[in-house]
């Protein structure tokens, strides 16, 4: 033989596996072609649908964090009005809050006046520490002023607390504006984000819920509760001030009355008290010139008892030289008759003068008497006067401005003040 042949060990494969062999691979490349083509037509189709989706959900999203910045921003520029408004009425309380604390210390002035004429008034003396129209209306003056203090006193605390309750609702503006700040600067910096920008990253967990985070149903009702807190202190504390308004003004003008009240009934006492003392000083100038006149008719009356008591002593002399008449001569004439009955009559005449005497030093002790009472009533009235003065003058305090010129005597300053002039007679 010309050629070796080897027989190998695997079989050899026929035609027909051979062909069939052929015909598999062509139909699995096929299919496997098919696949492909499907595979990558779906990829197409899913990139340009995830594309698609993206693109509109990144468009979506920014359109939301875009109308959530203006949400927030007007929900900032809303709670910034009612800040302003809170601050402003903060300022407009405190105002009237430190207004009626001066008021308060006004009444501490009155108290102070009040209490100096109460204690001049009870210096008084003697008949003229009297419970007049001048007491009642200070007794009155002090009740007012305790009333009004008190008012003023509840009114300041009151104000007090709104200011507390303001400061508290401006704070929790003032926090929630800051965040809501916050919140608009995050928003607009995630709304200048995209895709390329360099600091975009994953996130460990970016789908977690935060701890402290609310519904957005409840930020609303958050920010509405601001908003409506802060428009009802303002509301309320725009109450308190026109309360505390009127409770100066009616303090002022309670006062006011109260004061020219009581200045009046000082000036009727003062012009009572006055024409009192003139009535005494005119009553004494009168006691003086009747005492004077007593005086000389009592000196007249003893130069009267002693001339009788020399007639007296004639008379007697005479009757009884006559009794030594001689013998029948020693008669009850005429002569004797008209003796005896002289002398009954200046014995008459002497006892009637010396119970006239008594009586006149009786009348002159009375009166004298009378003199000191009078003095002693005199000075308690010019003390009780020089006092109301002194009150009045004290009261001045009270009265705002400048006060009227003075008069250039302290004689025509009373007069003013007691308003004398038209009882005084012309010079």
């Amino acid at each position: 033989m010309s050629i070796i042949t080897y027989e190998k060990l695997v079989r050899p494969t026929s035609l027909p596996d051979w062909h069939s062999r052929t015909w598999e691979l062509r139909q699995t490349a096929n299919t496997r072609r098919g696949d492909a083509f499907e595979l990558r037509h779906e990829g197409r189709q899913l990139r340009n649908e995830t594309n698609i989706k993206t693109k509109w959900d990144t468009y979506h999203n920014d359109t939301r964090l875009a109308d959530r910045v203006v949400e927030v921003s007007r929900w900032k520029e809303v709670l910034q009005q009612c800040l302003t408004a809170v601050e402003g009425e903060i300022a407009k309380l405190a105002d009237e809050k430190a207004q009626t604390e001066r008021e308060l210390e006004n009444l501490n002035e009155a108290f102070n006046v009040l209490a100096e004429c109460m204690t001049l008034r009870d210096g008084r003396q003697g008949a003229d520490l009297v419970q007049d129209q001048a007491y009642m209306e200070l007794k009155n003056e002090l009740e007012v002023l305790e009333a009004l203090k008190k008012s003023l006193t509840t009114k300041s605390q009151a104000s007090w607390e709104q200011l507390n309750r303001l400061k508290e609702i401006e704070f929790k503006l003032q926090l929630d504006i800051g965040n809501k700040v916050d919140a608009i600067n995050i928003d607009r910096e995630n709304l200048e984000m995209d895709k390329n920008c360099s600091g975009t990253s994953f996130k460990p967990d970016p789908l977690r819920i935060p701890k402290n985070c609310i519904p957005y149903e409840a930020w609303m009702e958050h920010s509405r509760f601001n908003k409506l807190k802060a428009d009802n202190e303002i509301t309320a504390s725009s109450k308190l001030r026109e309360t505390l308004f009127v409770t100066r003004e009616r303090t002022n003008n309670d006062l006011k009355a109260q004061h020219n009240a009581t200045d009046y009934a000082f000036r009727r006492r003062i012009y009572e008290t006055q024409r009192a003392r003139n009535e005494l000083e005119w009553q004494r100038k009168k006691l003086l010139d009747e005492m004077s006149k007593l005086m000389k008719e009592t000196e007249d009356l003893q130069k009267a008892l002693d001339n009788k008591t020399d007639a007296l002593k004639l008379a007697e002399t005479r009757l009884e030289n006559r009794m030594f008449r001689p013998g029948p001569e020693l008669v009850e004439d005429e002569g004797q008759i008209s003796l005896k009955d002289e002398v009954l009559h200046l014995r008459q005449t002497r006892q009637d003068l010396a119970d006239k005497i008594a009586s006149a030093k009786g009348t002159y002790n009375t009166l004298e008497n009378l003199l000191v009472c009078l003095d002693a009533d005199l000075a308690n009235k010019e003390h009780a006067l020089m006092t109301d003065l002194r009150c009045v003058d004290v009261r001045k305090k009270l009265k705002g401005g400048a006060a009227q010129a003075s008069p250039a005597t302290q004689t025509d300053r009373n007069i003013q003040l007691t308003r004398m002039e038209e009882e005084i007679p012309p010079s």
